[in-house]
């Protein structure tokens, strides 16, 4: 059987590990921000604690899974001679936007830390809907091995993201 059965089941709990810590944290960012509008007492006390999981989330679970998913992706890759294949070419340039992605919620981690994010929770429940996009076109270029199949799936998600936004908006506003 060999061990490649091994390290693709390793890297896939590795790549839901990875997602799970990207979703949960910008999550975090949302009520880290919207823990400013507090009383003062209560927003110390609040932004402690978003500050004390967020450190935690990032660096006990959201970097490791990372850097196991890219450990594990590099054996397949190197394994089964992927770079020949077309599809593959896209998932790496998806793999490289969704590394961009990871180090620039370290940064939005690090200005909260420092008290100087100027991101509003808008902007951040947008940003999070960035990571299920990258996931959706990642995921359906790895099974379909299609770019255009990839390309078609991520656009019925981003309807769909877009829709229930607008829900949502809608929603808020009537409360």
């Amino acid at each position: 059987m060999g061990a490649y059965p091994y390290i693709k089941a390793l890297h896939l709990v590795a790549v839901v590990s990875w997602f799970a810590g990207l979703l949960y944290i910008v999550r975090l960012f949302i009520y880290h921000v919207e823990a400013a509008s507090r009383p003062e007492a209560e927003r110390k006390v609040l932004e402690a604690q978003f500050g004390l999981m967020e450190r935690r989330l990032w660096y006990g679970i959201t970097w490791p899974a990372m850097v196991a998913t890219a450990c594990f992706g590099i054996y397949m890759m190197i394994r089964i001679r992927a770079w020949e294949a077309g599809w593959f070419q896209l998932k790496a340039v998806l793999l490289c936007l969704l590394i961009a992605y990871h180090l620039y919620c370290g940064r939005i981690r690090k200005d909260l830390a420092l008290g100087r994010c100027r991101l509003t929770s808008l902007q951040l429940r947008i940003w999070n809907e960035v990571a299920t996009l990258l996931l959706f076109a990642i995921v359906f270029t790895a099974v379909l091995k299609s770019p255009l199949a990839a390309g078609k799936g991520m656009l019925g998600l981003a309807v769909v993201v877009a829709a229930a936004m607008g829900i949502m908006k809608s929603i808020r506003r009537k409360r």
